[in-house]
């Protein structure tokens, strides 16, 4: 997929980064110390709340643009099968000897279009699932225009090309979807300025006498947390954040072609 494949060992990396810098900022501090200079009165202050409002920032949009992706997500699997169950309902219109065959290809089509999601994170099986549904909404769109053309009624036309239309476009619409990601550059910053952040905290906390285990492992876990969380959100059948349920939707119109 891309870098956010592996999120586990982003994760990882990002928080034992995060615990090296505090660790690197705290004994650029210390040296400073003994050089006669007293980092809690370097008068930094300014500096230090701009770039942690920064770090803050960059999660709160790059959190928010991925739980809006999350959510249209689980909504296009409700528009698909939506889509699905009204140009199957449309079938009815066509002429009687044509039904059976086009509606063999919708089930077809359907159980394809299940089987493209149920295959993740096998890729290979994802895009043999996808051939496969291709190859079906080929069929089905000849065989569904050849069935309107013999049908006496040119409305037949009007109403079933339109919802096969929609439905074929919703599946493409969730194919993009399923790449649509936070840029790679954006997410690189947010770990290089989470890394300038922890070089700045652990600068300050030189001026203590001891390391706070609470304080590197707190910042270091949360940064972590907030990033994993993100991933979690754009990668929504991999993780423990999933849009599966969702997919009942569409198994529920496949129980109901009959």
């Amino acid at each position: 997929m891309n870098l956010y494949a592996n999120s586990t060992l982003i994760v990882a990396v990002l928080f034992f980064g995060v615990l090296a810098c505090i660790e690197l900022g705290r004994r650029f501090g210390k040296r400073l110390q003994k050089q006669g200079t007293d980092p809690s009165k370097s008068g930094t202050g300014a500096v230090d709340a701009a770039v942690f409002g920064l770090l803050g920032l960059l999660i709160a949009f790059t959190f928010s643009g991925a739980a809006a992706r999350f959510d249209a997500r689980r909504m296009q699997i409700v528009t698909e099968a939506n889509a699905i169950g009204t140009a199957y309902l449309r079938v009815d219109l066509l002429p009687a000897e044509t039904q059976p065959e086009i509606r063999d290809l919708f089930r077809a089509y359907t159980d394809a279009r299940l089987g493209v999601y149920r295959a993740i994170p096998d890729m290979e099986k994802v895009r043999a699932q996808q051939a496969s549904a291709a190859a079906i909404q080929e069929k089905l769109w000849a065989k569904g225009v050849a069935a309107c053309g013999k049908s006496p009624s040119p409305a037949v036309m009007s109403l079933m090309v339109p919802a096969m239309n929609e439905m074929f476009d919703v599946a493409t619409l969730r194919t993009a979807a399923a790449d649509l990601h936070v840029p790679t550059i954006v997410m690189a910053m947010l770990f290089m300025i989470a890394m300038g952040c922890a070089l700045l905290a652990g600068f300050d906390m030189s001026a203590a006498k001891g390391r706070s285990l609470m304080h590197y492992l707190g910042f270091a876990l949360l940064i972590a947390l907030a990033v994993f969380v993100i991933l979690d959100l754009e990668f929504p059948r991999r993780g423990l954040i999933r849009v599966d349920s969702f997919d009942f939707y569409i198994e529920g119109v496949r129980a109901g072609m009959r």
